[in-house]
């Protein structure tokens, strides 16, 4: 089976950190690797290095190269500007198919934090096997839900395929809602019936790209012309002519929200799985009680609860009294707020564009 780890997002939510030119998963947010290293070494241990591709921006070449060394240099596939990720794994399938249409692939991404490594493995050799096995064309790995989260989709999901004795549990899939509100999340966690989509499944190139004929043929067929090219000496050409002409579009919206549940499975375990996407959310996941205070660097805290405070510079940073605070501070930039406010600070970079702070985002 091969692996893709997606690393092209910029990731303003967790800004001052990530920015366009460094964004979150290149950067040492938790230990001392990157979370795409981090990524790439939870599969390593199972899968070998050959079968491991990155899908990332052109402009994050150098960097992704430098990061992972093991890697062979065919294995990184760059887009040429961002699209989404409804064109990015169109990419990604479209050539993956060209090398082999019916060797399973699986999706993942890598800014993702999953504490429970072997039952991660565990899971995507399951679906492997489902796959080659015709048990199923598509398997999701989803994680049992810790809270109503709202940033992310839930899957339905229906009746227990394999035994309870089974390590590694697998569901049959009713539907999946892309980001619903609050109280739909609400009730969603309350059900038992719903959990969490991790973004992570395995299928086929050749039944990755037939969803993209079904649902989305318009791109389907630029894919094609792309695929065709590929492998020649008029590929760039050919990707930097029409990879931008692509709707901008998520998979969830493009693809998953209109899959029947015919032969689609779902992995369910609880695999410590967190997206540390956002400040509260890598709060969320590292800390053991939700008074916890979480910090990082060289920092000081009195009678605080509920915070974290990540210090990437040199100076002490000290907090008295804080209560569901985000204070972080890098080498250029402090930002303070309530955990409630971080939606706010992606649309404060993006009103950085053209003024004096441009040059921080």
């Amino acid at each position: 089976m091969k692996i893709v780890v997606f690393a092209g997002g910029v990731g303003t939510r967790l800004w001052p950190l990530s920015r366009k030119n460094t964004p979150k998963q290149f950067g040492k947010i938790i230990g001392d690797k990157s979370t795409l290293q981090q990524t790439v070494g939870r599969l390593i241990p199972e899968f070998d290095p050959s079968k491991i591709f990155i899908a990332t921006g052109e402009r994050y070449e150098s960097i992704v190269r430098e990061q992972l060394p093991e890697l062979p240099a065919e294995n990184f596939i760059f887009e040429p500007e961002m699209r989404d990720v409804g064109p990015a794994i169109g990419l990604v399938g479209s050539i993956l198919h060209k090398l082999d249409p019916q060797e399973p692939i699986a999706i993942l991404w890598s800014d993702h934090l999953v504490k429970e490594e072997e039952k991660f493995r565990m899971g995507l050799r399951m679906a492997e096997e489902s796959i080659n096995s015709g048990n199923a064309s598509f398997v999701f790995i989803a994680q049992k839900p810790r809270f109503a989260n709202q940033n992310i989709g839930w899957i339905e999901i229906g009746d227990p395929i394999n035994a309870e004795s089974d390590s590694v549990r697998m569901y049959a899939f009713k539907q999946l809602r892309y980001r619903p509100e609050l109280e739909e999340a609400e009730e969603f966690f309350k059900s038992g019936k719903f959990v969490w989509n991790l973004g992570y499944f395995v299928t086929t190139p050749a039944q990755l790209l037939s969803m993209f004929e079904k649902y989305t043929p318009e791109m389907y067929e630029k894919l094609l012309t792309i695929q065709k090219a590929y492998g020649t000496q008029e590929y760039a050409t050919t990707l930097a002519e029409l990879y931008p002409t692509f709707e901008k579009i998520s998979f969830d919206d493009a693809i998953l929200v209109k899959l029947p549940p015919d032969n689609i499975s779902v992995i369910l375990e609880d695999l410590g799985w967190s997206d540390v996407g956002a400040w509260e959310a890598l709060k969320e996941a590292l800390a053991k009680t939700e008074d916890e205070n979480v910090t990082h660097g060289n920092t000081l805290l009195e009678d605080s609860r509920d915070s974290l405070v990540f210090n990437y510079a040199k100076q002490l940073v000290v907090g008295i009294d804080l209560d569901q605070m985000l204070v972080i501070q890098t080498d250029d930039v402090v930002l303070i707020c309530p955990k409630t406010s971080v939606p706010k600070i992606k649309k404060l970079v993006e009103s950085l564009s053209g003024t004096a702070h441009e040059h921080l985002a």
